[in-house]
């Protein structure tokens, strides 16, 4: 079995951009479940639905968990308590990675906290897994904490000093962005426009809606989707 765990900001790119036809069919070619977890559920669809502005997106995200789409971790036979003691642990971690002026630095709240966690908790079983997070503090955490400081440092004018031993704990986990996603739905032919640009398109709407990636990085991926068919022709 193979999982993704859905972060809250993952969901909204997909939301704000209308690609909900995409996300279901990218969900059928994968051999394995798509999961938030409780506390993303809140953030996503039970806080917004009271919320005229942004009822209509929960209410489409809802739509996805009744078709069986979006899982809870209790499909994969993880409690929801267990995910919530693990949250916690996470939690003051995290948020105890770095100082700075003789005070921590607060990295991420309830929501991402418990994607790390699930996946922290299927690691331990062995259970191939990846967190699908667009926020890049999150991401980096993880995968190059390294980078926090001097990202820290510059957002926050001053020096940030690192807790090695906490920054550790998070070794072994892996991240995706929607913007990798939807570019695998590109390569698999699930997308219906078919003009040439719509690569382009598809990346740069992601990430004007909170995608964490960089103009460079779309233009790598371009570059290398272009070899690929270059490649694919001269064969």
């Amino acid at each position: 079995m193979k999982v993704l765990i859905f972060d809250s900001s993952s969901l909204i790119s997909f939301s704000m951009n209308g690609l909900y036809d995409e996300f279901e069919k990218l969900k059928k070619i994968f051999n394995g479940k798509f999961i938030i977890t409780e506390d993303v559920k809140k953030e996503v669809v039970d806080t917004p639905m009271n919320i005229s502005r942004f009822e209509l997106e929960a209410l489409k995200i809802k739509k996805l968990m009744d078709k069986g789409i979006l899982e809870m971790p209790e499909s994969i036979g993880i409690k929801n308590s267990d995910v919530f003691e693990e949250t916690k642990k996470v939690m003051n971690t995290a948020n105890n990675c770095f100082r700075a002026n003789g005070r921590n630095i607060h990295l991420i709240d309830y929501g991402e906290a418990s994607c790390l966690a699930l996946g922290k908790i299927l690691n331990q079983k062995n259970v191939e897994n990846a967190v699908v997070i667009d926020e890049r503090t999150g991401r980096m955490l993880g995968e190059k904490p390294q980078n926090l400081i001097k990202l820290m440092s510059e957002k926050l004018h001053t020096k940030v000093e690192p807790n090695q031993l906490n920054c550790k704990s998070f070794e072994g986990l892996k991240f995706l962005r929607s913007s990798e996603l939807i570019y695998v739905a590109y390569k698999k032919g699930l997308i219906e426009l078919k003009n040439g640009k719509v690569l382009h398109a598809l990346l740069w709407a992601m990430k004007f809606k909170g995608c964490s990636i960089s103009g460079e990085e779309i233009k790598e991926i371009e570059k290398l989707n272009q070899q690929k068919q270059t490649s694919s022709s001269n064969s």
